[in-house]
This record gives structure tokens, sequence and C-alpha cells, in this order.
């Protein structure tokens, strides 16, 4: 459940799940996902750090405009948490993302991404608006999320 939304699981590929709502079961084309990548070698904060920023080159090299970075210090009882928010432009749908990156239970880094769609040629006004009207509770939402489900990394999966 992200933002009272029951999300339900639609794919997996090794470290990456996704998930969207009931209605929303074409993954061709959905409103609304949320994406959980685990990375299982970033085990303390510079090595989730130096995933974050890999991300976000990555979507940089995609043509994305990037909205929003932040990082949440470490604390003595938590670790540094990492925040990126980008918008990518296709020829028939305009993306956003909102990605959070956080240490797990267990040793292996993950991000959390909320990702949402507006299908249609020219559509940057519509996401703006969306974006002024939803962006920062978006960003509150998914940074303070503390039940998110987290998979555990396939390098640590059995089978039955």
């Amino acid at each position: 459940v992200f933002r009272s939304a029951s999300y339900w699981h639609r794919w997996s590929n090794n470290d990456q799940h996704e998930f969207t709502p009931r209605s929303q079961e074409d993954l061709q084309k959905w409103s609304d996902m949320v994406t959980i990548n685990l990375y299982p070698d970033a085990r303390d904060g510079d090595a989730l750090a130096t995933t974050a920023n890999a991300v976000l080159e990555n979507y940089k090299n995609h043509q994305a405009m990037v909205l929003k970075t932040d990082s949440v210090p470490r604390t003595p009882d938590r670790p540094a948490e990492h925040y990126i928010a980008v918008v990518f432009g296709q020829p028939n749908f305009i993306e956003a993302a909102f990605a959070r990156f956080k240490l797990v239970e267990g040793g292996a880094g993950c991000s959390i991404v909320y990702s949402h769609r507006i299908y249609g040629e020219k559509v940057g006004d519509q996401m703006s608006l969306w974006l002024k009207v939803n962006g920062p509770a978006i960003e509150k939402a998914l940074m303070s999320w503390s039940d998110v489900p987290i998979p555990l990394p396939t390098s640590r999966r059995t089978a039955l």
C-alpha cells in the first residue's frame, strides 16, 4: 500500500520488482507503478551513495530532466538516504519517476521508485500541472514510507 492505494506484484526479474494498482494490469499501459530494485553489493552508506549517483547518471544518459536530488544525512540510528526526481519524455507518453535509495535490514541497498505516466503527444503541460499538485506529496510519502515490502536479494533466495 502506497498513499492509500493497493499495489499488486506484476513482474520480477533478478533484483527488480514491479507493482501496479489492481486496475492497471497491462504493463504496456500503466499510469502508476512502484518498482523496488535491490542492490546487494551496496552494503554501506558510501556504496549506496555511489549506486544513487550511478542511477542519476543513467537517468541523465536517457535524457531525463532532473527535477530534484537530495540526501538525508546519516544519524547515529539511521543510515543516509538519497532521493532523485526526474521526468522522461517519450513520443507517446511522459513519465515522472521519484526514487528513494536506502539501506535495508540485512545489509543491502535498495531503491523504491514511484512512477507516474501520462499518455499522449504533447502532454508536457499536463505533467507540469500533475507535478505541481502531486510532486511534493509524493516525495514526502516516499521518503516516510516505513512498511516497504523488500524482497530478498537474488543471491539470498533459496529454492523450495
